[in-house]
């Protein structure tokens, strides 16, 4: 068992930084991968980018956790970020990515020029499993500010391997248990209706998750979060991941 913390000079990326960082999980091993704090990435300077790029192998009955902070963009960023995960049937892979709107004590809400996190796992021989790209930038559609709204934090947990079977059963029934109760139309004697009485005021819930399955026989979970505050999101993923102690040694996000 091994619990890794990245750590960046200034505790964040300036502006034209490129970060490679190169993991290999041998078998029957697990690895931890974090952060200190949350990912800060400094305003752009010209048209400058700041750049990570991680390359992880997972050997047989390995399991790697990548639970980071969130990242921060402050006002004008640009940022790019490539994971590529190689792994083999029998590896684990438990992974959280996620972005905050900004700097709130400053009034930063989605303020940031160009975000874009790409994830790829492909099992050994290039077959891809899962690729998933986030991308948040100005355009004729408005700004991000404008398309998320209230939303201040947006999220992505995949679980993948046999290591996480478990867990994975646990968070689908979580999810839709909580969503059901946030998107549970209101009774005639509490909800706000129209004149004609046909339709009812549904207030946007604070919190939003749903869930899906990929690969062979559905082997990995990806669960995707918005939320209207940071704190409710590492108040899930505590809640989510708690069971993960045994296995790690300690449980994230405490």
């Amino acid at each position: 068992m091994l619990w890794i913390y990245t750590i960046t000079y200034g505790g964040g990326i300036v502006s034209g930084d490129s970060v490679a960082c190169d993991v290999t999980v041998g078998d029957g091993a697990t690895a931890v991968l974090t952060t200190q704090s949350s990912t800060k990435v400094y305003k752009s300077v010209g048209s400058k980018c700041s750049q990570q790029k991680m390359e992880a192998s997972i050997g047989k009955d390995a399991l790697l956790v990548v639970i980071p902070d969130p990242v921060t963009c402050f006002s004008t960023a640009k940022y790019s970020q490539i994971q590529n995960f190689i792994v083999v049937p029998e590896s684990s892979l438990l992974l959280v990515d996620w972005i905050t709107s900004g700097r709130h004590e400053r009034g930063e809400k989605w303020a940031f020029s160009h975000f874009k996190s790409t994830n790829h796992i492909l099992l050994q021989g290039n077959e891809t499993l899962f690729l998933d790209t986030t991308s948040l930038e100005h355009g004729i559609h408005g700004s991000i500010s404008e398309r998320l709204q209230d939303y201040q934090v947006i999220a992505m947990i995949v679980l993948l391997g046999p290591k996480l079977k478990l867990i994975q059963s646990q968070i689908q029934e979580d999810v839709k248990k909580l969503m059901s109760q946030q998107l549970r139309l209101p009774s005639i004697s509490t909800g706000c209706s129209s004149e004609s009485g046909s339709s009812y005021w549904l207030p946007k819930p604070s919190f939003l998750a749903s869930c899906s399955t990929f690969g062979p026989k559905g082997s990995g979970v990806v669960i995707r979060v918005a939320s209207m505050t940071t704190e409710s999101v590492y108040t899930f993923l505590q809640d989510q991941l708690a069971s993960l102690e045994p296995l790690l040694g300690a449980a994230p996000y405490l």
